[in-house]
């Protein structure tokens, strides 16, 4: 292999089987060239031919066996730290969003729900509570991460990303179902304007989010 290929060849390699934030990845990718091609250059300066240099200062580097383990888990983590800082962005909206979709509704005088009705919207509630409280987890412990120099703890990682998508699942479930049972009892709210916008915008919220945990799920599988 000519050695001008060599070093592309093995960031190549790495990225092939690299998975988790396309910024996170390509800052990885682009330190390891530099420590490749600065290696490269020491053995050029110490007298070797350019072929040379660069093989030693790949074989050096390491492999992906030695390499991967490493940079994915830091990708896992970069990963969640995306995926809480959206529930956390999700949750703060849905909280703004429930109150404006229900204030002034010509049905909030009418009749009391009836109990499996409340409990389910208290069960979102919670969800959400859950989902918060975890995001709020996940962030501490990316925070820890980058402060120590370390991934931290891969089970913890994935205990708190998988939490999150589970309750994010939840959330949707429950969420659509009280929707579904509001325009049950209430003809008019599915004609009434905050609703609608309302719903709107938290579908959206739901999808941003969960392109988050998708990510996630693609970095730690």
């Amino acid at each position: 292999m000519p050695h001008d290929l060599l070093v592309e060849e093995r960031l190549r390699e790495l990225a092939d089987r690299l998975r988790g934030p396309a910024r996170l990845k390509s800052d990885l990718l682009t330190e390891a060239r530099h420590g490749l091609e600065d290696a490269a250059e020491a053995y050029r300066a110490s007298g070797l031919p350019a072929e040379e240099a660069e093989r030693r200062a790949v074989a050096e580097f390491g492999g992906p066996a030695q390499l991967l383990p490493g940079w994915q888990a830091e990708l896992a983590v970069g990963a969640l730290r995306g995926l809480s800082l959206r529930v956390v962005a999700l949750a703060a909206l849905l909280v703004v969003a429930g109150d404006l979709t229900w204030r002034g509704a010509s049905w909030s005088d009418g009749p009391r729900p009836p109990a499996g009705y409340l409990l389910l919207s208290s069960s979102v509630n919670v969800i959400w509570a859950s989902a918060l409280g975890l995001a709020v987890i996940g962030l501490l412990l990316v925070t820890w991460a980058a402060r120590s120099g370390r991934p931290g703890p891969a089970a913890l990682t994935r205990l708190v990303g998988g939490g999150l998508t589970v309750l994010l699942a939840l959330g949707l479930l429950t969420g659509a179902a009280l929707f579904g049972w509001s325009i049950g009892l209430w003809d008019a709210a599915l004609t009434w304007p905050p609703m609608i916008g309302g719903m709107a915008v938290v579908s959206a919220g739901y999808v941003w989010v969960g392109r988050a945990a998708r990510g996630w799920l693609h970095a730690a599988r």
